[in-house]
């Protein structure tokens, strides 16, 4: 009898252990509208760059993967309150971020640039040549930060919108001179949306970024998880062939 009792102990704790590793699921906010990085089609379905790398590392990692959209400039503090556990949505490593959030190890790297109406008469990115003229972009964002901080003081008027699809609306409709914005959601909106009406002035030096993941600070466990399976999906070419779907040219 007490061979059957430890017999059946032992079978429930067993069970129990791989009920538990089933039921194990980590949830990633992306903001799913920076096409081509995260985006929601017409069925209401998250896409894009960061989406695919997420599932790839939580299928490394073994858990489930459970995406969620979050509006961006909510997107650090409901992670902050543990609304979910990271945050995959090309969100560039900065000083300011790093005192509320970690970061792993970059998943790509980023510059920024500038597109302008077809007709514009500006010809280069340098601050100083749109002074007086009106420069959008999406604020709480690095590209804003880096309009406010550099185009402004160089005596552009900056206008920033809470969603990328605002500022792109506002150059296409004549409201704004030029858009500062990370390179390659840009070059995939100018060949899509805006391509009758913008172009690519250029881009804007020494701006080149790393985007990673956030988590919370306190959570080393699975932000090292998640650099052990960046690392897995890099060397076996899951990243590149993930990468190759969006992009003609390397970005990490």
């Amino acid at each position: 009898m007490k061979r059957l009792t430890r017999l059946a102990m032992a079978t429930l704790a067993l069970c129990g252990a791989v009920a538990t590793a089933q039921a194990e699921t980590v949830r990633i906010a992306t903001e799913g509208a920076y096409p081509p990085f995260n985006y929601v089609d017409s069925n209401n379905q998250l896409h894009g760059f960061d989406v695919d790398i997420a599932n790839a590392l939580c299928a490394k990692m073994k858990v489930e993967c459970e995406l969620v959209a979050q509006d961006w400039d909510g997107i650090i503090p409901a992670l902050l309150a543990k609304k979910y556990d990271a945050v995959v949505a090309s969100m560039v490593i900065t000083e300011e971020r790093q005192k509320k959030v970690a970061f792993t190890d970059r998943y790509y790297r980023t510059k920024l640039a500038v597109a302008v109406a077809k007709g514009a008469t500006v010809q280069d990115t340098r601050p100083e040549s749109f002074k007086g003229l009106v420069v959008g972009a999406q604020s709480s964002t690095t590209q804003g930060m880096y309009a406010e901080d550099v185009f402004g003081a160089a005596g552009a008027e900056v206008k920033l919108y809470p969603s990328q699809d605002e500022a792109n609306a506002d150059l296409n409709n004549g409201r704004l001179d030029a858009l500062v914005h990370d390179k390659f959601p840009l070059l995939d909106w100018l060949a899509q949306d805006g391509k009758d009406c913008c172009k690519l002035l250029g881009d804007i030096q020494e701006t080149d970024d790393d985007v990673a993941i956030a988590v919370r600070q306190d959570d080393n466990v699975l932000r090292e998880r998640l650099n052990k399976a960046l690392a897995e999906i890099i060397a076996d070419g899951t990243y590149k062939q993930i990468a190759s779907r969006y992009f003609p040219f390397d970005i990490y």
